[in-house]
């Protein structure tokens, strides 16, 4: 294992240009299996079933799926640009509610166009899934320390979901700002939300706090409004699936109510995103779609029935908070508090390691 920024660093995502191999989320935390993409309908199949998630990983994954699709098609001789639009159109409709991962097939597209060849498309695009990884890297590191910079020493912290190396392929944004401030003897304790129907919190957080070494508390989601209340926890740190231009998230299930619960409490209560994940083109919340998953997800726990089988159940996959209840966004460009459209917009005009989303369109209509 190799040190990066004084953090132990471990790569879910794995680029070999000819094929690409992601850590299957949905094994851990029980086993380390890794899934071989070797064509975008390989990458269109992981990230619908969740074996790859988080907003910049889906980003980068999708990508990865474009340049693929054009290698496959170089090599077999078929139409590049076809096999790139053809492997976009499947690759935007599999998560709809992540911005990022239009924002990186628009960036593939982007890419690509400017390339006088199919063999120079092909080179192209191979190494913009190296350059997504390593601009994901500088992105979760800045955001780490801006976010650390915010808290006592000594917090104890609470966060939802997976927002760590698995979610972006790199270090992690709220997760990344925990491990960060772990190392410099700021963060002391994590109170880790389970994170129902996925269970991402209680299978993948906790499973990357503790080969972090960083001491933790697996906690019920129902819990959480206790511990807030009386007083154990500092700070609440999430990530953000897409940032609206007014500073509403949406985010994992379940986010929302943390925050309410923190405006009564009067607990901080930060988001951590990049550039990338801000979307200027939804003015508010009410704009973002949410994705609608099946019912089954909540009838079940780890494939076990625990309700009617015929039980009517809803399956929000995120909820949106709304920017008055939010703290500060940390961002890889730094701190924007309050969350206010004047200085959403500023941030994202300055783009953070990551770039920005309106930088992908001005290289799209180069």
């Amino acid at each position: 294992m190799t040190e990066r920024g004084g953090t132990p660093e471990f790569r879910p995502i794995v680029w070999q240009g000819e094929h690409l191999l992601l850590l299957d989320q949905t094994a851990l935390p029980q086993a380390e299996r890794w899934v071989t993409c070797r064509t975008a309908e390989d990458v269109a199949a992981a990230i619908k079933e969740m074996r790859v998630r988080g907003a910049p990983a889906i980003g980068i994954t999708a990508a990865a799926g474009v340049a693929l699709a054009a290698r496959q098609a170089w090599h077999d001789g078929h139409d590049v640009d076809e096999a790139i639009d053809a492997a976009v159109a499947m690759l935007r409709q599999t998560r709809p509610t992540a911005v990022n991962l239009a924002w990186a097939l628009e960036r593939a597209q982007a890419v690509a166009r400017v390339q006088p060849d199919p063999a120079t498309k092909v080179q192209a695009l191979a190494a913009l899934v190296d350059q997504l990884l390593a601009e994901q890297w500088a992105s979760d590191e800045a955001i780490a320390r801006a976010g650390a910079a915010l808290l006592p020493r000594g917090a104890r912290v609470l966060t939802h979901c997976n927002t760590g190396g698995l979610a972006t392929g790199a270090l992690g944004t709220a997760l990344g700002i925990i491990r960060w401030g772990h190392q410099q003897g700021i963060v002391a304790h994590v109170y880790v939300d389970e994170s129902r129907p996925w269970l991402q919190g209680a299978r993948l957080t906790a499973w990357e706090l503790g080969r972090a070494g960083v001491p933790y508390t697996l906690i019920a989601d129902a819990a959480a409004a206790s511990f807030i209340t009386s007083g154990q926890v500092d700070a609440i740190i999430v990530g953000a699936d897409r940032v609206a231009a007014n500073g509403d998230v949406a985010n994992k299930i379940g986010t929302l109510g943390l925050a309410i619960i923190a405006a009564y409490a009067g607990v901080p209560f930060y988001v951590a995103a990049p550039c990338s994940s801000f979307d200027l083109h939804v003015p508010d919340g009410s704009a973002i779609p949410i994705e609608q998953r099946s019912p089954d997800e909540v009838r079940r726990v780890g494939g076990v029935l625990v309700a009617p089988p015929d039980a009517p159940a809803a399956n929000p996959a995120f909820d949106v908070t709304p920017a008055k209840l939010i703290t500060a966004l940390v961002t890889d460009v730094g701190v924007i508090s309050p969350p206010t459209p004047d200085r959403i917009a500023a941030a994202v005009a300055a783009g953070g390691p990551s770039h920005s989303r309106l930088r992908a369109e001005e290289e799209m209509r180069a």
